[in-house]
């Protein structure tokens, strides 16, 4: 599909594959998809600016290579949280801003309910962070909010799409590039994800068995 990025890399099957388990407890859950954000940030800022940049060394100076430009996280709240933290280890400096959606069961649409971006954009490229694109409404509800603010850059960074939900949010923004850990067959007649995982903020956080 076009400028959809699916990474192969076995570290990531792996780790996707047990994700993917229902007997996988909610705190290995959550250290998955925190270890899978950091592999799949690594595979979406492959080609981010660089700047050259003066430092000492003990033992002389030289020239290296520094980020160019800032790099703001966006998790869709609430599934979107976990992918932060392990994506961070990797660019602490990165900014968080905060967009909180759900999904009306009845016409699967996103409702947003909190909205923490800053007044003005102060940032250049935005990650999107949920980990599953199933019909592609909050990302797309994400990435209007986003253009809307002033961002030029916006990337999608999840882990299981649906191909419904990757063709809805190219035809909506056909400039932001999607990256995936698999995509998966369809989505059900309740707009999840098949085969899946089932509900990947219930999962994280332990509310599976509340409802």
């Amino acid at each position: 599909m076009p400028n959809t990025i699916v990474s192969n890399h076995p570290l990531i099957q792996h780790k996707l594959s047990i994700l993917r388990d229902k007997n996988t407890k909610p705190n290995e859950f959550r250290s998955l998809v925190s270890e899978l954000g950091t592999l799949l940030c690594y595979e979406a800022t492959r080609d981010l600016p660089l700047v050259s940049k003066v430092i000492e060394t003990p033992l002389m100076k030289t020239e290296t290579k520094v980020l160019a430009e800032k790099i703001a996280l966006i998790p869709i709240l609430r599934a979107g949280l976990g992918m932060v933290d392990g994506i961070w280890n990797l660019i602490p400096n990165a900014c968080v801003l905060h967009i909180g959606l759900y999904r009306n069961e009845e016409t699967l649409q996103p409702v947003e309910y909190y909205n923490k971006l800053a007044n003005y954009r102060t940032v250049d490229h935005c990650l999107i962070l949920d980990p599953m694109l199933a019909t592609g409404g909050s990302a797309i509800a994400v990435a209007d909010i986003l253009k809307k603010w002033g961002a030029k850059s916006i990337r999608f960074v999840g882990l299981i799409g649906a191909p419904e939900g990757i063709k809805a949010l190219h035809e909506a923004h056909p400039d932001i590039d999607i990256h995936l850990a698999a995509i998966d067959e369809k989505l059900n007649e309740h707009g999840y994800i098949l085969p899946g995982l089932g509900d990947a903020g219930d999962r994280q956080f332990g509310t599976v068995d509340l409802f």
